[in-house]
């Protein structure tokens, strides 16, 4: 193995047969431009791997938000009623590291990205879940219909065997199930909209009526009932993933006795809508993976009022306007940090009381001394963490630690 430090030269690429990029390698740099004009292949991890993958199937979650809690809840479902289960993607591991451990599983549960995406061609998953879809990634995309055609590459070998789970409730993901490539296989809806359900039940999907899911599928003609009433996770929106998850882990052997213990289990994944602590009456919210607008609304949703709200990370160019209402009703004070502080500010500043703060750490301890009792003090960033930190969890582990210093 020969590696390249520092830097690469043309000669290196045009050498190659084969070129694998990692999702975090944009796939437009005019260096993979030049090397395909060459002949030489260029694809991508996913597309990649998965053709070695030939007997098991897989179930693949996309979308904005929620990807990763569905990816784990589809994941705990199985494992926890006994079926061999691999969880990987964009959550964990690579899909290499299965195939280079030459473990054999039951079924491959993939948290897919759009970075993962781009370059698919021939990735046939059995299951689709895909959560939502709202404007993201503008750093990378140059226009929101980039941003959503690498996500409909999810769709592009959907067969008669695939079995699609889509959110009825957000418009994009409507609009998506409309394509001819979706229209082939089997589609399933989950939705918080009671005057849903007839249609819901009819063509089958899952519905949330006064915490209670509602379920039926082909396969289980049936109307199955769980009950979301004691979940730990917070948030409407956790119904969603909730909603997606089972539809998907009834598919391949999960339990309905097992599912429902997880349900009333489960405490979500880290640094989404986490509860971190009391002080003094204050409640303490590390939400440190909503990186984009759609998330922030989906965590303000979790609140009533008297939100003390800390914003701001990378700019990325998004439009932060959609949050005007939410902030004008639910927060009573904004505190903005990082690159994108000014841009959101022009945005949303008029419609709280808005502080612009140099660090991180003086953020939180701003926000803390402008909190009383009964408020809610919301790490939520609408931006993603590389000015600052090197990853979201960096950002969040880094709030817990000063929100666990306060007396």
């Amino acid at each position: 193995m020969t590696l390249e430090l520092g830097g690469h030269t043309p000669k290196t690429f045009l050498s190659q047969d084969l070129i694998i990029l990692s999702p975090g390698v944009p796939p437009h740099l005019k260096i993979f431009d030049y090397a395909r004009s060459q002949g030489v292949n260029v694809t991508g991890e996913l597309e990649f791997c998965a053709q070695f993958i030939t007997d098991e199937p897989i179930i693949a979650v996309t979308g904005t938000n929620g990807k990763t809690t569905t990816t784990h809840l589809i994941y705990t479902f199985l494992a926890e009623s006994g079926v061999k289960t691999w969880i990987g993607g964009n959550i964990g591991e690579p899909l290499s590291d299965y195939l280079l451990k030459g473990e054999k599983a039951d079924v491959l549960v993939l948290e897919v990205s759009s970075f993962m995406l781009e370059h698919v061609q021939n990735f046939k998953p059995t299951n689709i879940v895909f959560t939502n879809l709202a404007e993201n990634h503008l750093d990378r995309y140059r226009t929101m219909e980039e941003y959503v055609n690498a996500k409909r590459k999810i769709f592009l070998k959907t067969n008669g065997k695939t079995t699609s789970i889509l959110n009825a409730d957000d418009n994009a993901v409507v609009e998506l199930a409309r394509d001819p490539m979706v229209q082939q296989g089997r589609i399933f809806y989950f939705s918080r909209k009671p005057i849903l359900e007839p249609q819901i039940m009819e063509i089958g999907g899952a519905v949330t009526i006064k915490n209670q899911v509602r379920m039926r599928t082909h396969a289980r003609p049936e109307i199955e009932y769980y009950s979301v009433e004691s979940t730990k996770m917070r948030g409407k929106h956790a119904h969603e993933n909730i909603m997606a998850a089972i539809l998907a882990a009834r598919e391949h052997g999960a339990k309905h006795e097992v599912i429902q213990q997880c349900i009333e289990n489960y405490k979500g994944m880290p640094h989404r809508l986490e509860y971190v602590r009391k002080v003094g009456g204050v409640e303490f919210y590390n939400d440190s993976k909503a990186t984009n607008v759609h998330a922030v609304l989906r965590a303000l949703d979790s609140f009533e009022e008297n939100v003390i709200l800390i914003m701001g990370g990378k700019e990325t160019n998004l439009n932060y306007a959609p949050l005007r209402d939410k902030i004008q009703r639910k927060v009573k004070t904004l505190i903005l940090v990082g690159e994108a502080k000014e841009r959101i500010n022009r945005d949303i500043g008029d419609f709280s009381e808005t502080f612009l703060i140099g660090t991180f750490e003086e953020a939180v301890l701003i926000a803390y001394q402008k909190s009383r009792i009964a408020d809610t003090v919301l790490l939520s960033p609408g931006a993603s963490s590389f000015d600052m930190f090197d990853s979201y969890v960096e950002r969040g582990n880094y709030f817990k630690e000063i929100v666990n210093k306060f007396r």
